[in-house]
């Protein structure tokens, strides 16, 4: 495969750090950031059975929609590239049309994908089947891919991480934007465990969103689950001098890095929560490290 191969399951490393071994508790991360150099973590595995259902249904291309600095939309080019299909990105903006293009849109460009910058007001419309006709009417058939990957395919997809997961854990740790990973996590979780998804966005929205993806994968809802809501820091993208510190000094102790958008908040979180002793002693954790 043109751009690295895609590797069928991910390294499992143990971290051995003071805060979670003076309390007992065992911490591993899952190194799905090293799946593949342009389809990292969940964004391979959310995209994993979408490409599938694609390709049986002879679709040569696919359509989704992102906001300008979109990890999901440089993804869905990554592999349009690689497994040959055409790529249409929505992008939220339309000031960005006349903008140079950030470093996430120029990727994506330099992978194939054809813009389509639209207002705010517009994009706000993306799951109207009226808007989505005006697509296809556009730019003819296409495989759709909602924002955030997130459908029942992902969650498919995800499931499949548990079966990877040979050391003796209890939690699965997971960062959450729109649900679709920790829904397939839990949902693939052997009897006895649980998954903790911890919010990177403002609101409390995500369990119910967990739930909703649960159901249109499976027609119910599945594993023992639960959303931490106290660590998005004020919200998507926002950082606070503390996760600056926290993400810094986590990379200083383990040489694993954490951006601070997802997987930094989860694991600031996490530690917190350790510190606090909101875990048994004998507790084993997995942090999905997803990019």
């Amino acid at each position: 495969m043109d751009g690295g191969e895609v590797v069928s399951a991910s390294p499992l490393v143990e971290v051995v750090d003071e805060r979670f071994a003076s309390r007992g508790v065992r911490l591993w991360v899952k190194r799905d950031d090293l799946i593949h150099p342009e389809l990292p973590g969940n964004k391979y595995r959310k995209l994993k059975y979408n490409l599938v259902e694609a390709a049986a249904g002879e679709y040569r291309t696919l359509l989704t929609f992102g906001g300008a600095y979109s990890n999901h939309l440089r993804a869905v080019a990554a592999a349009g590239a690689l497994f040959g299909f055409a790529t249409v990105g929505v992008v939220r903006g339309d000031e960005l049309a006349s903008r140079p293009l950030n470093e996430s849109l120029a990727f994506a460009r330099e992978r194939g994908m054809r813009f389509v910058f639209v207002d705010r007001a517009t994009y706000r419309r993306r799951a109207e089947a009226e808007f989505v006709d005006e697509l296809r009417r556009e730019h003819g058939r296409f495989f759709l891919i909602p924002e955030g990957g997130s459908n029942a395919n992902a969650v498919r997809g995800c499931a499949e991480l548990p079966a990877e997961l040979d050391v003796p854990y209890d939690v699965v740790a997971v960062a959450c934007g729109t649900g679709g990973t920790l829904a397939g996590i839990a949902a693939g979780l052997p009897e006895g465990r649980a998954a903790l998804g911890f919010a990177v966005l403002k609101g409390d929205f995500l369990g119910d969103e967990v739930a909703r993806l649960q159901r249109l994968a499976y027609g119910e809802v599945r594993g023992v689950w639960r959303v931490e809501n106290a660590y998005h820091c004020g919200g998507y993208a926002r950082v606070t001098a503390e996760l600056r510190e926290f993400t810094d000094d986590f990379e200083r102790r383990h040489g694993i890095s954490a951006d601070r958008i997802y997987v930094g908040k989860m694991l600031y979180g996490l530690t917190a929560m350790v510190e606090a002793g909101e875990f048994r002693r004998g507790t084993g954790i997995v942090a999905v490290k997803t990019g």
